[in-house]
């Protein structure tokens, strides 16, 4: 059905060629568009009281000019025009920059509207517009567009007007009668008149939530279509471990699972005994035992007859990786085997044949595992550590060592479930939000470079004990562009200052592999005290005697990463600590250490970054693989999202919205969306 809304924005009066062109530019091609073109903000031109007004707040007033005002020209084009008004008991200031015209137009006595930053200790509103005369008795309430060219904002809602009067009956309800009346939404149309006429703030919100939650079940039901299509048309082989021997296992480990790793190992384990291949990412953070429970479903995949793999992107993690699962699960007869690089020769020929005749049910490795000649013979459980680190083709060719192996991806990096749930919508995830009992909290300290000093001393009592530590900055060499901090002048301050007393050593990204692991190696055996690092120590390093890490220039990281970093110690029974050395010039700087000195919870803190630094630049704008909604914004609407998104679960799974006449827009959608590859749904 061609509806009228995809006609062109041309059909409209006042829209010539010229200005079509511009909207073009704007994204806006047909009155559907126009329509759907939301302001990003509105302003706020309600009266207040400036008793009620907060310092820095926005606000608009009324008021009589009081004395004359006075103007001042610092350059050419720069001025400051000032004034004392009176708004009801308040004799206040008002400054105007940059308008210097104003002071023909404003005398003694004039009433005024100024809308401004009020600052409440000077009694001082610094005017972003000043008016002549009362204010204008509207809604106050005011959309503020993006707009180009010739276009202004009073047109655009000129052109907007016309097409609601010309084509607004068009608009249709997406949502059925009974979700709208479920969550208090308004209908289509009304909603998005409201967004461009509104009446008042209230219906701002009621339009703004109905636009959220229909974006985010579009965009859900779409993700929740793949995961169900992927799901049922991937091959998969259903794992029939031996629930008595993996209960005997779970009750035989030297300490009692949390409630997150039972609840988790559940997951996957449901996920391993059905006959679709699993495809699911696991987040713990830093110490909460994800190790644990890939443990569990390689050993379920070992009593079901089958073979696993786990690959780590660090030679060095893969060895630490290998130990503890030997610990674990040699005892049940299960045979453990580690291929790195460094295997070589006869050792690496043996490997290989006992993997392939099955003789080996566990291969932990490096990049390693997915050379041609490595070959499995029944490969059943594939898990990636620190998955982000490996290609999208690295991972398949593991997987496809195997007839469509159970897939399970790990990473210590917290991810908010909102972005988790949003970003690997076609994965099921898992999280392991809570710590093994009895560890250790962190403790974070914030110190500024000037108190260097006390900390190498603070450093230099941990080393008595025998402790090691870390040094990290975020440079290798000097930069013209940063004043940083960097690893090799800190690695020579460092040298000094310990005089031969402890050894330091020296590692960043520049370093050949082997060199890397040698340090990393000498460290781990405490042959080296000191490790000055970039940030290549971030991921898979475990050095339980390791209690001190020291971060140079903390404000350039992120907290995500901070977090990471600080993750490399902890490790042991010792008190640890994290001094972050820090001048952060800005507030979202200063907000940063402070938050960090305050929670040790990961996922708390990705939450935090998230807000500070929006989705956009936490995964990195490129890569992110972000969805962009014209109204909804995945960290402010968290809740709506995973409302929508366990909606559109349901919906999915139900014959109902496959036949109901009252689904088929939404169905329409997902059709158009390219999700059902062109599959007709009525």
């Amino acid at each position: 059905m061609n509806s009228p809304l995809n006609q062109p924005v041309s059909v409209l009066k006042g829209i010539g060629e010229e200005t079509e062109n511009v909207l073009g530019q704007m994204g806006i091609y047909t009155v559907g568009d126009l329509l759907g073109y939301f302001p990003f903000r509105y302003e706020d031109y309600r009266l207040k009281d400036l008793q009620e007004v907060r310092h820095d707040e926005r606000v608009t007033v009324e008021g009589r000019v009081h004395s004359e005002p006075s103007l001042i020209f610092y350059s050419r084009k720069r001025s400051r025009l000032s004034m004392k008004v009176l708004v009801g008991d308040f004799l206040i200031t008002v400054v105007c920059f940059n308008q210097p015209f104003l002071k023909k137009k404003i005398q003694i006595h004039d009433e005024i509207t100024v809308t401004g930053k009020w600052d409440i200790h000077r009694q001082m509103i610094t005017a972003q517009s000043l008016k002549a005369g009362p204010a204008e008795r509207s809604s106050g309430f005011e959309p503020v567009y993006s707009v180009k060219g010739k276009i202004t904002v009073k047109n655009l809602r000129k052109y907007i007007k016309s097409a609601f009067t010309a084509f607004g009956n068009a608009i249709e309800d997406a949502l059925p009668e009974a979700m709208l009346a479920k969550y208090k939404l308004l209908p289509k149309r009304r909603a998005m008149y409201a967004m461009h006429f509104p009446s008042s703030e209230r219906e701002v919100k009621m339009a703004r939530r109905t636009i959220v939650y229909e974006e985010f079940l579009a965009f859900q039901l779409k993700m929740q279509a793949l995961r169900k299509f992927e799901r049922e048309h991937s091959r998969g082989q259903a794992v029939h471990y031996d629930l008595q021997k993996l209960r005997n296992f779970i009750d035989s480990l030297p300490f009692r699972l949390t409630d997150a790793q039972k609840r988790v190992v559940n997951e996957i384990c449901a996920d391993m005994k059905s006959p679709y291949r699993m495809n699911r990412l696991l987040q713990g953070d830093v110490g909460s035992g994800k190790t644990v429970v890939a443990a569990i479903a390689l050993y379920a995949a070992v009593t079901a007859g089958f073979q696993g793999a786990l690959m780590v992107p660090t030679e060095i993690l893969a060895e630490q990786h290998a130990e503890s699962l030997y610990q674990l699960l040699e005892p049940h007869g299960v045979h453990v085997s580690l291929l790195t690089s460094s295997v070589k020769g006869r050792r690496r020929k043996e490997l290989l044949e006992q993997l392939g005749n099955g003789e080996i049910d566990i291969l932990i490795g490096t990049h390693a595992l997915i050379r041609e000649d490595v070959e499995f013979r029944r490969l059943g459980l594939v898990i990636t550590d620190e998955q982000h680190r490996f290609g999208v083709e690295q991972r398949r060719v593991l997987r496809e060592k195997g007839v469509d192996p159970d897939v399970l991806f790990m990473t210590a990096t917290p991810i908010p479930r909102t972005l988790a749930i949003t970003v690997f919508g076609e994965m099921d995830v898992s999280i392991i939000d809570e710590m093994p009992a009895g560890r250790k909290k962190i403790e974070t300290y914030w110190v500024k470079h000037n108190m260097l000093e006390r900390v190498l001393g603070f450093v230099e009592k941990e080393l008595r004990k025998g402790r090691q530590a870390y040094v990290i900055c975020p440079l290798i060499e000097e930069s013209d562009k940063l004043d940083v901090q960097n690893a090799i002048d800190a690695y020579t301050v460092l040298n000094a200052y310990f005089g031969g007393r402890y050894k330091a050593g020296l590692m960043h990204g520049r370093l050949p592999g082997e060199e890397k692991e040698a340090v990393m190696k000498a460290f781990s055996r405490n042959e080296i005290q000191i490790l000055v690092s970039t940030t290549v120590v971030e991921v898979g390093v475990n050095v339980p005697n390791a209690t001190i890490m020291v971060i140079y220039d903390a404000e350039r990281f992120g907290l995500a990463q901070l977090h990471q970093l600080r993750g490399r110690v902890g490790r042991g029974d010792a008190q640890s600590y994290c001094i972050l050395l820090a001048d952060p010039k800005t507030d979202i700087g200063k907000e940063r250490m402070k938050i960090m000195t305050e929670t040790n919870n990961g996922f708390v803190l990705s939450e935090k970054d998230l807000e500070l630094r929006g989705p956009g630049d936490f995964f990195g704008k490129k890569q992110s693989g972000l969805p962009e909604f014209k109204v909804a914004d995945m960290v402010h609407d968290f809740r709506a999202l995973e409302t929508a998104r366990q909606d559109a679960q349901k919906l999915i799974d139900s014959d109902e919205f496959w036949k109901a006449a009252e689904y088929r827009h939404l169905r329409r959608q997902l059709e158009k969306s390219g999700v059902l590859a062109g599959e007709k749904l009525d």
